[in-house]
């Protein structure tokens, strides 16, 4: 598990880059914020999580099952992580700020995954 990275995995990079190419910019890893988003959007007053399916429980995803061994000891791990998430999105809420998670599976469906992004940001400013 020392191999897991917090920041700078590839599905953050990969949702970095996209929302980069489209026109937006962002702050990284706000410390100062519940939960430590991903990407933060201050003038929108939004921000973005990049989650792993395995690690925050995706219901709708086939990685987010439990593994078939050490059931106890991951059960109880993966509910701490989903109830921090719940916790930080009431939190930011509760700030004033809109939250938005991207699943790492996704990200496999560029077109969509853009779609989602520019629903929830609204229209990047012009970059020229």
């Amino acid at each position: 598990m020392s191999r897991i990275r917090s920041k700078d995995s590839l599905p953050e990079m990969t949702v970095r880059h996209l929302l980069f190419k489209l026109g937006y910019r962002y702050y990284l890893h706000a410390a100062n914020l519940p939960g430590r988003p991903d990407l933060v959007f201050p003038r929108r007053k939004k921000v973005v999580f990049v989650h792993g399916c395995f690690w925050h429980q995706h219901e709708s995803c086939r990685e987010g099952r439990l593994p078939a061994s050490n059931t106890g000891y991951w059960a109880e791990k993966l509910k701490r992580n989903v109830q921090r998430d719940v916790d930080a999105r009431v939190r930011l809420r509760a700030a004033g700020l809109e939250a938005l998670i991207v699943w790492e599976c996704e990200l496999g469906d560029e077109l969509a995954l853009t779609h989602k992004l520019v629903s929830f940001l609204g229209p990047a400013r012009n970059v020229g």
